[in-house]
């Protein structure tokens, strides 16, 4: 098949110690997915899943070892970051239900769902769609992805992110008011998942804001760390 125009290229992340990459087709980010955070975002605790998304070439991927870089986003004054499991489909499928889902994971990494707060919260006050707030270039950074077979303890896992050096965001995965075979399952009644998707299960308290200069470093137990510097 000949195009009007050359295809843009595949996005994809690196895996952890393999020279193949993953290829991402879709990201899907879990809202207000730890109770605590989700008091500190104005909510009550508890709310059934809902999700939002995010363009696949918004993938900012940072190997093992590396400090990425992120150049501060265009149109805002408040850039908050919000460390998070990662989820990446191997295998797809419509309607999965909790208890076959963990079939469907390919593998797991540190993601970052970079946010536009002040122009997520216009777009809130307004009653308009806050794709801008979330949807930006490099609004997604990402480990390397680890094989779910080399994975352990992942469930009770640590999950936290300092700035500088200095802790913003600790908790445990297990804190998650929906876990990832629940979000699968929640997840595929609404959309079709495809391998090479990435799903975002959302984010521990302590959300803030960082600036230029700033070095993030998220972490979660057992998973390659991922380090980003603000540009």
């Amino acid at each position: 098949m000949s195009h009007v125009i050359a295809p843009p290229p595949v996005p994809s992340v690196p895996v952890h110690a393999q020279n193949q990459r993953f290829p991402v087709r879709r990201i899907y980010c879990v809202g207000r997915n730890y109770a605590a955070h989700a008091i500190e975002m104005g909510g009550t605790g508890r709310e059934a899943p809902f999700f939002f998304m995010k363009p696949g070439d918004a993938v900012l991927p940072v190997a093992a070892g590396e400090t990425g870089t992120l150049a501060y986003p265009s149109l805002t004054r408040d850039l908050h970051h919000e460390v998070e499991l990662v989820v990446a489909i191997g295998q797809g499928g419509r309607d999965i239900p909790a208890a076959r889902a963990l079939e469907h994971v390919w593998g797991y990494a540190v993601g970052l769902d970079m946010t536009r707060r002040d122009l997520q919260a216009e777009m809130k006050k307004a009653g308009r769609p806050w794709s801008i707030g979330k949807a930006f270039d490099g609004a997604a950074p990402i480990g390397a992805i680890t094989p779910a077979a080399q994975v352990t303890g992942i469930d009770t896992a640590a999950i936290g992110l300092t700035v500088n050096g200095q802790p913003r965001q600790a908790g445990r995965i297990d804190q998650m008011i929906w876990n990832v075979a629940e979000v699968i399952e929640h997840l595929s009644a609404a959309w079709t998942l495809a391998p090479g998707d990435l799903v975002f299960t959302g984010t521990p308290e302590g959300v803030a804001a960082v600036v230029a200069g700033d070095v993030l470093e998220a972490n979660i137990e057992g998973l390659n760390a991922l380090r980003v510097r603000i540009g």
